[in-house]
């Protein structure tokens, strides 16, 4: 539950929603209207004054105001609120609101109407002139332009020096490692800077078991992790605690040939997005993958998920860099969407509070064409295996079984959820972050890749 005492959940909405709040707020000159509605959002959100208490305002209700509008937005491609509404019903919102505190609901309902509530609160879903502003657009644009990303693109030329299997694991372990760029996840630490620039991504990387000290830990090696020709090895030392890239390969490579479909479900925009791009362009490049599917969210949410826009963003930044090989990917990557080799999809259930267990039929008829569904991220990986404590040791394909097509789970750990370790593995990472006080399920630094082919 969210305010469980201690917990994680307890953090992000007592320490990390406030701050974004303050962030969205200093990030555009909204109106009196807004910053009012962002200011009784905090006030509603903030955290009880004892560290174990529960109660404080009950959560409040999604806008009913729609002006002329109905049916779905033609300018932001969105539900209008009076379909938020109906939709949010049906996703658990007449049991919680008006009844229950922020601290009194599961925390994957909570985090997400959090985000919900956050659009409607600067008018996201108009009527109105700030009707499809994206309230996180500077944060993702501060990142995209920054020096990483260039740096990362730049090296994407060393990939012809690789050996054909050292190149494929460089590509996925780049699109792996670049879920450690979270604009989200960086907000309760140092934050993005004044003005939306972006801090230093290494901000939140605890210590690892290769770090004995705080002053080894703090230099910058996500950058290096989140370039695909800098990929970790996978020894138990390690900071990838599973890795299971040789079943992807194995069952890309069993399918018929010029047959196999990818879908790919992404999390982040920008520095994540983009080595995203380079693993499908990979996959379509090679002949892994006749045709692949990207799904993104249908409207901003988690900060700095993936939208449509940040894909065509993502796009134009891949083809602009210098290098041959960045200019020629986002060529392909263009020419693949225009021919339909490569579609953007936004289902609603994307912003769902719910888990994958519950998608609906649509969807799951979709997925289950798929080869292989990718799924990117700490909050896809929630909605996969159920966000629950799971002991880390439990089998992957038990929570997963009901998935309709085989999966990858690509994912940087940054929440307390995990399934699919070796017992040795959880006592070490136990022992390490009881002598440095790091806790290594929610501090960014590890990693797995997760797959069931069957």
């Amino acid at each position: 539950m969210s305010g469980t005492p201690g917990s994680f959940a307890r953090s992000v909405l007592a320490d990390r929603h406030p701050a974004l709040i303050r962030q969205v707020a200093d990030a555009f000159p909204y109106p009196p209207e807004q910053r009012r509605a962002l200011d009784a959002l905090a006030e509603e959100t903030a955290a009880p004054a004892s560290a174990d208490a529960t109660s404080g305002p009950p959560i409040g209700p999604l806008s009913t105001h729609t002006g002329t509008h109905t049916g779905t937005d033609t300018r932001t491609g969105t539900d209008t609120r009076a379909d938020g509404v109906r939709r949010w019903a049906e996703w658990g919102a007449e049991a919680y609101v008006g009844r229950a505190s922020w601290y009194e609901v599961p925390f994957l309902w909570a985090e997400s109407y959090f985000y919900r509530r956050l659009l409607d609160a600067v008018g996201y879903f108009g009527p109105g002139p700030w009707q499809g502003v994206d309230p996180f657009a500077p944060f993702k644009r501060a990142e995209l332009t920054g020096p990483e990303v260039a740096d990362e693109l730049a090296a994407l030329d060393a990939l012809d020096d690789l050996a054909p299997d050292d190149r494929d694991r460089a590509v996925l372990h780049g699109a792996l490692w670049g879920n450690r760029a979270d604009l989200g996840f960086r907000i309760s630490a140092n934050g993005p800077t004044a003005h939306g620039s972006p801090a230093n991504a290494s901000s939140t990387k605890a210590p690892s078991a290769e770090a004995p000290t705080a002053e080894a830990s703090s230099t910058n090696t996500s950058s290096a992790h989140a370039s695909p020709t800098h990929a970790p090895t996978s020894t138990p030392s390690d900071d990838l605690l599973a890795d299971d890239s040789a079943a992807l390969w194995r069952h890309l490579a069993a399918a018929p040939p010029g047959t196999a479909a990818v879908t790919v479900i992404a999390d982040n925009a920008g520095r994540e997005l983009i080595p995203d791009l380079i693993l499908i362009d990979h996959l379509l490049h090679t002949g892994r993958a006749a045709t692949a599917v990207l799904h993104v969210k249908p409207y901003p949410y988690f900060v700095s998920d993936a939208t449509t826009s940040d894909v065509v963003d993502c796009l134009r930044r891949i083809g602009q860099a210098p290098g041959r090989r960045a200019r020629e990917t986002g060529a392909r990557l263009w020419s693949a969407l225009g021919t339909g080799r490569l579609a953007v999809r936004a289902h609603p259930f994307a912003c769902a509070p719910l888990p994958y267990a519950d998608m609906p039929a649509d969807l799951r008829a979709e997925l289950g064409r798929a080869t292989l569904t990718v799924l990117k991220g700490d909050l896809n990986y929630r909605r996969l295996v159920g966000d629950r404590l799971w002991s880390p040791t439990t089998a992957f394909s038990l929570p997963t079984g009901y998935f309709p097509s085989p999966l990858a789970a690509l994912r940087t750990l940054k929440s307390d959820v995990i399934v699919g370790l070796d017992a040795g593995t959880v006592t070490a990472l136990d022992a390490n972050s009881a002598a440095n006080g790091a806790a290594w399920r929610t501090s960014g630094t590890y990693a797995v890749v997760q797959v069931r082919t069957v």
